[in-house]
């Protein structure tokens, strides 16, 4: 039940088999970084902080409140990061139920204290003004 909080997000995340993707490593290099970035606020449970700093589609998608409900439900029974390696990343410019965009598509193999194998997706997008922003995430 907690891990499906996430999935109203799963507009962004994926049934990658039918979309739209392509190589742009410029694009992936700031995507990774505007993740791992994202990532430090959320492991720092500087949540209300972490929704701020998401890009426009995520904060139209759940209200601040819910998210800082959401999140501290799924990720502090997990305890803290232990370890954090990226496994992929795709870009993408099309996802199933989002807007054409630039996209990439983010995975971490992540140990938690409570957790120790645990996948992390995050989905960073070009965002109007030209930086990268999460714009979904989804543990499993």
């Amino acid at each position: 039940m907690r891990n499906s909080i996430f999935t109203l997000l799963g507009i962004l995340l994926f049934t990658i088999g039918g979309c739209a993707q392509e190589s742009n490593s410029e694009a992936e290099k700031s995507a990774i970084a505007s993740a791992q970035s994202w990532l430090e606020i959320v492991d720092a449970e500087k949540y209300a902080k972490s929704w701020e700093e998401a890009a426009e589609l995520f904060k139209s998608a759940i209200s601040e409140a819910k998210w800082v409900e959401s999140i501290q439900a799924v990720r502090k029974p997990l305890g803290k990061v232990i370890s954090r390696k990226l496994d992929s990343q795709k870009y993408m410019t099309s996802l199933p139920g989002a807007p054409d965009g630039e996209y990439v598509v983010i995975q971490y193999k992540t140990e938690f204290k409570n957790k120790k194998a645990a996948v992390e997706t995050i989905t960073p997008m070009l965002d109007d003004d030209g930086n990268w922003r999460v714009s979904g995430y989804y543990i499993k």
